[in-house]
């Protein structure tokens, strides 16, 4: 199982605790925690992963090195058409606050049929809201299961 975690380089003090607890809970449920690979919300969730033995993966911007918590580095160098790229490569995603790189990111996954859950993020139809990190690691895991996703949303 694959999610995708979506928020921004610049996360608040809260986003970023958030963030971390759901690396944390995705590792604990065996999931691999795919992202842009970048800090703020990004490195949180890398980092709660990695300290509780998940698997991460930053498909990155650029052609640097991403955060410390990165397990596979994939350099696009496609800048933010590399959120397509996220919003694809999870079976669910948790958005975490985010401004406009993180609306991008759901408004892909929306679109292409993939289940999206909102932790303070952006309060917008197809978005689900949750209040904590176990009620949006719990629901997306529940979403993930078979039968799979990627059906493609309305045109």
């Amino acid at each position: 199982m694959q999610i995708a975690v979506a928020g921004a380089a610049d996360a608040t003090e809260a986003e970023y605790k958030a963030a971390y607890a759901t690396g944390a809970l995705i590792a604990q449920q065996g999931g691999v925690l795919i992202c842009g690979g970048l800090g703020g919300v990004m490195e949180a969730a890398c980092k709660g992963a990695r300290e509780h033995g998940g698997t991460t993966v930053g498909i990155i911007s650029g052609t640097g090195d991403g955060n410390q918590y990165l397990d596979i580095v994939i350099r696009t160098g496609l800048g933010h058409a590399r959120n397509v790229l996220v919003a694809q490569s999870g079976d669910v995603m948790i958005a975490i606050g985010g401004s406009h790189g993180t609306l991008s990111e759901i408004a892909i996954a929306l679109k292409t049929g993939c289940p999206v859950f909102g932790i303070a993020s952006w309060d917008i139809d197809g978005v689900v809201k949750c209040t904590t990190p176990a009620d949006a690691v719990g629901l997306a895991i529940k979403a993930a299961s078979p039968p799979s996703r990627h059906t493609p949303g309305p045109e």
